[in-house]
């Protein structure tokens, strides 16, 4: 089943939850990305490691969202939110491989979270009718859009920040936004 922790497996140390019956909310897939990534082993796992790769992909937007891209003419970087449709949504503490320590699902960048629904910042290299292309998404290829916004260097960049459990600053992973 599709967004059950089955799918990606539950190791020692993780929590799962029974997910509600009904969503409260519905959203608008707005496009699709398409990336070279179809296994979840090739995909990168962060945004700096998508940008590392320089891996050009596309953004294809439906029709009726297309008047919504005006003014994004001469724009180098924009966020992408997306749906990580295939990713679980019901764990809550997890164990990730590389620290091998439990932390809540908020404390943590995986794509199984209650609400799969992630950002990246990535690099504009132009835009074609309805086709985006960029450099720097971290998803399968398909992945289900819902927004898109410009990325504002001015406030959208904030390199005091930092991550409790890390022990680090959270930008000694790299440049999310190339």
């Amino acid at each position: 089943m599709t967004g059950a922790a089955g799918d990606f497996g539950v190791r020692p140390g993780e929590v799962t939850v029974d997910l509600p019956a009904q969503p409260d909310a519905g959203l608008y897939f707005i496009g699709r990305i398409r990336t070279p990534w179809t296994q979840r082993a090739d995909c990168p796992k962060n945004a700096g490691e998508a940008m590392a790769r320089q891996e050009v992909c596309t953004v294809e937007i439906d029709p009726a969202f297309r008047p919504a891209l005006h003014g994004l003419e001469g724009t180098t970087h924009l966020w992408l939110l997306y749906f990580m449709d295939q990713a679980p949504r019901n764990l809550v503490v997890q164990v990730p491989r590389r620290s091998g320590t439990a932390h809540g699902t908020f404390a943590l960048r995986s794509p199984a979270r209650p609400n799969p629904i992630a950002l990246s910042a990535v690099r504009l290299l132009g835009i074609d009718g309805g086709t985006l292309t960029v450099i720097g998404p971290d998803c399968l290829d398909g992945t289900p859009l819902l927004d898109i916004k410009p990325y504002f260097a001015s406030t959208d960049c904030h390199p005091d920040a930092t991550v409790g459990w890390r022990r680090e600053r959270s930008d000694t992973a790299g440049p999310a936004a190339g």
